[in-house]
């Protein structure tokens, strides 16, 4: 169980302001990270999970603007100096991306790699300090010390994904996020991944915050769950619980589209939704889902509910909830 928070976002909105109007991407998202603990976000593609991970570091673009704040143990990043974030980056809090392939650099050997962040952020470290550093994270990923010596292209997909964990780990952050850690692996290598991943943060008592659009990513991984549409979160709660009984209609034809184990027409018929996610430029009037939802009325087009509780752990933006979910 975490012992302290390490990440704390409070009423966190982020908006583009392109030529055609503003873009609401992240609106008004509360979530907390504990030390030691894995805290899931999961939804569509365009609900907004990558652009939540982009607001922790302030790795959005100049047309951005944001609201709230975010703190890394009770320090807002919104209002950091520019020497401040960048300290705060790689040393307090680090990112594994999505793409391994694009995120690193494929002419230099990946002992170099490595090693950049660590002279950056420690102006003592030597050449041996570093490549002692070096092979410790190697080992530490399931990876031998001559991949040091590696190209990129040189290592499989799993691999790589390793060197990505390994170089967010060089400075020892407290915070780790992750954006879709796993997209481009196999089940195998998934399952690796994530119990690599697991592992590192109870070991380091590192809090980490991991998005996925896929839930069977989530469900056995992480201590709790949000869910994201629209930018907003709809659901959020302990995983376990979450999973055995999912209130929100979202969460729900999220899980149903997901083969079940042990019923064999799952797997040729699983349910799912019509319609695509709104734009965010372009919202519905009050429940954000009400156009692809299958138990809304005519209220649920004008009003828009914020998170209410559900049970002791549990919280649910949907009007319907108390009839639709006994809270246990």
């Amino acid at each position: 169980m975490a012992t302290s928070t390490v990440l704390e976002m409070r009423d966190v909105s982020l908006t583009y302001h392109p030529p055609e109007g503003p873009v609401p991407a992240v609106r008004g998202v509360n979530l907390s990270v504990g030390a030691g603990e894995v805290v899931g976000v999961a939804g569509e593609s365009g609900c907004g999970k990558s652009t939540l991970i982009s607001t922790v570091l302030r790795l959005y673009p100049k047309n951005a603007t944001v609201e709230g704040e975010v703190l890394i143990d009770g320090e807002d990043v919104f209002q950091m100096k520019w020497n401040r974030i960048r300290a705060v980056r790689w040393g307090e809090a680090a990112v594994v991306f999505q793409g391994a392939l694009h995120s690193l650099n494929p002419i230099q050997r990946i002992g170099k790699q490595l090693a950049e962040p660590i002279f950056v952020h420690d102006k003592g470290a030597t050449e041996a300090s570093a490549a002692k550093k070096v092979r410790e994270l190697l080992d530490q990923v399931g990876l031998p010390a001559r991949h040091a010596n590696a190209y990129p292209h040189q290592l499989s997909g799993g691999q790589k994904q390793r060197i990505m964990i390994a170089l967010a780990l060089t400075c020892d952050p407290k915070v780790l996020l992750c954006d879709e850690p796993t997209t481009a692996l196999d089940v195998m290598g998934q399952a690796q991944i994530l119990d690599l991943l697991k592992g590192i943060a109870r070991d380091r008592s590192m809090g980490m915050l991991i998005i996925s659009h896929d839930l069977s990513v989530l469900a056995s991984n992480c201590d709790r769950i949000s869910i994201m549409y629209a930018g907003r979160v709809i659901e959020q709660g302990v995983a376990s619980e979450l999973f055995a009984e999912p209130a929100h209609p979202y969460t729900r034809a999220l899980m149903g589209a997901f083969p079940t184990i042990g019923d064999a027409g799952s797997r040729y018929a699983p349910s799912g939704l019509p319609g695509d996610p709104p734009f965010p430029g372009d919202l519905p009037s009050g429940c954000s889902f009400h156009p692809r939802c299958p138990i809304a009325t005519v209220e649920c087009e004008s009003v828009d509910v914020g998170l209410l509780p559900v049970g002791i752990s549990r919280q649910v933006a949907c009007i319907h909830v108390n009839q639709e979910v006994v809270a246990s």
